[in-house]
């Protein structure tokens, strides 16, 4: 609602008596109200224990891994409790580091994107193309802003899927192309990329994630 619409709420007629204006009040906030429309907001996630989230990354079938040692890179970045993954069923081109919640994550994930494939594409997945997890910057690299969860290692951006067939399926090129299949195998990992992940942000997020889906697991839980 502009402004000017507003201002045309001041010129109703008031009525004296006590029924009139409850009337004159409850008409304005239903008008406010549908104006507003229902506002989006994150709601904050549950911290993960480190401890307990090695015992369930240990659990997944297939998963090898390699534990990085702590280090410390800025007052806002570094690596804690972070793994460089071997193995987790398809191989990850192009990732680096990555926080154990990350890890378990990708893990549990790797399963829906073989299953997705399988649905929509009639074909495996023989690869995942990251474009990395691990870097000192802001979000959305804008200066001055708020540190990306990928400056923790608490991140990874995913830009595409290869398959036994020969095909590569792209963020970029697929979720809006011509292709209906690859259009709902790309729908279908990011729905199921929201169950195993905090936040999961896609090409209908911002002009930032047009081309990768990204995935944290930072203190906010939000689907986009």
């Amino acid at each position: 609602m502009a402004e000017s619409d507003l201002g045309h709420l001041y010129l109703m007629p008031v009525l004296r008596d006590s029924r009139g204006m409850n009337r004159v009040v409850l008409l304005v906030l239903l008008v406010l109200a549908a104006c507003a429309g229902e506002p989006r907001q994150a709601q904050r996630a549950k911290p993960v224990d480190s401890a307990q989230c090695f015992r369930q990354l240990d659990r997944i079938k297939g998963v090898r891994y390699r534990r990085v040692p702590d280090k410390v890179a800025g007052p806002s970045c570094g690596l804690k409790n972070a793994v460089e993954l071997i193995d987790i069923g398809v191989p990850v081109r192009g990732i680096g580091p990555v926080s154990c919640p990350v890890a378990a994550g990708l893990a549990r994930g790797s399963t829906a994107v073989r299953e997705a494939a399988d649905d929509h594409l009639d074909s495996l997945v023989t690869g995942i193309d990251s474009m990395g997890s691990y870097a000192c910057r802001p979000r959305n690299g804008m200066a001055g802003g708020a540190m990306s969860e990928h400056a923790r290692a608490n991140a990874v951006d995913i830009s595409a899927f290869r398959l036994a067939d020969g095909r590569r399926i792209t963020v970029k090129g697929d979720w809006d192309g011509k292709d209906r299949k690859a259009r709902r195998f790309l729908r279908d990992l990011h729905k199921q990329g929201c169950a195993q992940f905090n936040m999961v942000l896609g090409p209908e997020a911002n002009a930032q994630h047009r081309d990768h889906f990204h995935f944290d697991m930072g203190g906010w839980k939000d689907c986009e």
